[in-house]
């Protein structure tokens, strides 16, 4: 049993849990996912990293309660345990194969979207470990939404908070809040994007206009989390790609991201079913 040291609730559907995975943790790296099973009888279900702690032996993870099996994951308390915890699967982020002199005064701009936070952090963390400036844009729907805010405000050197409905920081979309930046004498020599596949999408529309190399990740896409079910298929760069094996992250420019959108698309139905409990993993 993997058993849960701490659990916090970072919104009404959203809980973050730190749970006992030694070898896991000492093994992570940033862009890298799990797999977590509740139970015996319990579903696959895919979750990126959120943080791991190599001395403790503890790695995070953050839940969003939309299907059947992540509302029971959530029902979960410290000292409850998961049958399963596998990983670290999927490719680390490329950056973490830069030296300490490579990165040492690179700017990175990191644009998440709702439960996209998660995965952000540790790539903050380990940029700033590593001398890399950072600056973070996080976008909601309103502020009841926004996850994780005094975290990264303590981690990287400027965030930046944008709201749909202006509840809290910037109103509006996360692509005018970094067209804002841009053209208001910000530079930055990467960026990385990861939300919602539309939100992807048009923040790769307005960065292409500024030459920014951008990587985004496709761990939304991802059920097995094997490349065994072929649910995380994807055309990239006009070549078909495997989410889970050959990314989740990619070149954000080259995603074809109508096709992702509407492979999403295809078990909705089955995901939100209180009473289904699909043994694909599509209980996210």
């Amino acid at each position: 049993m993997f058993r849960i040291v701490e659990k916090e609730w970072l919104a009404d559907n959203i809980c973050r849990m730190s749970v006992e995975a030694p070898r896991l943790a000492k093994a992570a790296k940033p862009g890298q996912f799990l797999i977590v099973r509740d139970n015996e009888r319990g579903e696959r279900v895919p979750l990126t990293i959120c943080d791991y702690d190599p001395q403790a032996g503890t790695v995070d993870i953050v839940i969003q309660t939309i299907g059947a099996s992540t509302k029971e994951m959530c029902s979960y308390n410290v000292g409850d345990g998961f049958a399963d915890v596998v990983g670290p699967l999927g490719v680390p982020s490329e950056f973490i194969s830069k030296s300490a002199e490579e990165l040492k005064g690179r700017r990175y701009l990191f644009i998440a979207g709702g439960v996209g936070t998660a995965p952000v952090y540790p790539q903050v963390k380990w940029l700033k470990a590593h001398g890399a400036s950072v600056d973070v844009i996080m976008g909601a729907k309103n502020v009841s939404l926004i996850i994780l805010e005094d975290r990264m405000k303590a981690l990287c050197d400027n965030l930046y908070v944008c709201t749909d409905d202006g509840s809290a920081g910037f109103k509006g979309m996360v692509t005018a809040q970094a067209e804002e930046l841009l053209t208001g004498g910000h530079a930055y020599d990467e960026a990385v994007a990861i939300g919602p596949m539309i939100m992807m999408k048009f923040v790769a529309l307005t960065l292409k206009k500024y030459s920014l190399p951008l990587t985004v990740s496709l761990n939304t896409l991802m059920v097995d989390g094997t490349g065994m079910c072929g649910a995380c298929r994807v055309t990239v760069g006009g070549k078909t790609r495997f989410a889970c094996v050959e990314g989740p992250e990619f070149d954000g420019y080259v995603v074809d991201y109508d096709e992702a959108m509407r492979r999403q698309g295809m078990y909705r139905p089955q995901e939100i079913e209180e009473d289904h409990k699909c043994h694909l993993g599509l209980g996210k």
